[in-house]
């Protein structure tokens, strides 16, 4: 008998009262929270959730916001909520999954991404990071780029290239790797905005362990497209409310200087927020989609839309503010946790914007996936599909 919302409400309450969150301990209540069922409802039992439909999550969240619960600061841990806890469900074994999930969770255990290479970015697979197996153990050597929170992580989502001989989308594994391993060296990126929130990562002589594998040998490009189709919903897709986000930022600054306002910039304005609340209700839509299984390649859509608004808006808002849009906060180099589109000045959401046609996958790469996976229209010549990846040119 599957699991409803009065049955999730009373679920909710008996956490409440066996752990009310003014006396509890933060940690403690996540802890139970996930132990209860009711940190992704959607997930099995045992793993955090109960089996249920995966819109049923709202109604749990709205259960422990009313009563003054604390979340697990998911904008801090968006790579593991996002990316990483698909993929260990979906391809993991059992101890994996239990060992990895809850701390997950609760935010005890920070992940990072480490795909992209200074040589293979929009061509991911053609990765040059090695992997080579010593009896139970393989020993990694590469570099990473554009790493999202490296510095602070404890673990970290790998793929890296195990067959040479083979071609390049099937000569590749996935692993899950210890970022306090003596061998991994975080370099952090400065990014146009000063800031490093990004990172470059040198492996050398890393040691993995075969339990950390995720999937079989050769078969990680098959279980990165979990990750990559996961997080670029969790980029473009993220929920928000209506006149939400960039738009909402841009839409006060139009009302509270009037002095600024002209013809033009108001139909520019009207344009964007038009955009903005059809991106949002796709969104919605795709949400709702999701609740019959993971994503598929529409997901791409989501992200290409919200790279091009954020580039737009925050170029509108710049033009509209004149010299107030040109000023700056801070130009030290901090390494932030996250990205605040909405808490910062209209300099840094400019700054920042131009990034996310490159993270995630870059629009022009995401423009050929739905076109062919979306559109069905016929797939670009590829003269290196069946070509051994040690033949390739580089």
């Amino acid at each position: 008998m599957s699991t409803g919302a009065e049955d999730l409400r009373r679920r909710t309450a008996e956490l409440l009262a066996a752990h009310p969150p003014a006396t509890t301990d933060r940690m403690d209540f996540l802890r139970a929270r996930f132990d209860a069922g009711l940190a992704w409802v959607h997930f099995p039992e045992g793993l955090g959730g109960l089996d249920a439909p995966r819109a049923l999550q709202a109604v749990v969240d709205a259960e422990l916001a009313a009563a003054g619960a604390p979340d697990n600061n998911p904008r801090r841990i968006g790579i593991g909520l996002g990316m990483a806890a698909p993929t260990v469900l979906g391809f993991g074994t059992e101890e994996q999954k239990r060992r990895f999930l809850k701390p997950l969770w609760t935010g005890e255990e920070v992940w990072c991404q480490l795909f992209s290479e200074p040589g293979a970015g929009s061509d991911l697979a053609a990765l040059a990071t090695r992997a080579v197996r010593e009896g139970d153990t393989w020993v990694v050597n590469g570099q990473k780029v554009w790493t999202s929170g490296a510095h602070k992580s404890r673990w970290a989502i790998l793929i890296a290239r195990t067959d040479p001989e083979a071609p390049k989308h099937r000569g590749i594994t996935y692993f899950v790797c210890d970022m306090t391993d003596p061998g991994v060296d975080v370099r952090p990126l400065r990014q146009i905005t000063g800031e490093a929130e990004f990172n470059e990562v040198f492996l050398t002589d890393v040691r993995i362990p075969d339990a950390h594998r995720l999937g079989e040998v050769g078969e990680g490009w098959k279980v990165a497209q979990t990750t990559l189709m996961n997080e670029r919903v969790a980029i473009g897709g993220a929920r928000i409310p209506r006149e939400g986000g960039m738009i909402g930022v841009a839409a006060a600054d139009w009302r509270e200087r009037p002095e600024l306002r002209t013809h033009d910039m108001h139909q520019r304005l009207l344009r964007l927020w038009v955009d903005s609340e059809v991106a949002r209700l796709t969104g919605e839509r795709l949400r709702q989609q999701l609740t019959k299984g993971q994503p598929g390649p529409e997901g791409s859509g989501m992200k290409l839309s919200f790279a091009r608004l954020a580039q737009e808006i925050s170029g509108w808002e710049v033009e509209f503010l004149g010299e107030d849009g040109l000023t700056y906060d801070d130009w030290t180099l901090r390494r932030p946790e996250g990205v605040d589109f909405t808490g910062r000045e209209a300099g840094y959401r400019y700054l920042r914007a131009k990034g996310n046609s490159i993270e995630g996958g870059t629009s022009e790469v995401l423009l050929n996936i739905v076109a062919e996976r979306v559109l069905g229209l016929p797939s670009e010549p590829r003269t290196d599909k069946d070509v051994a990846w040690k033949d390739l040119p580089r």
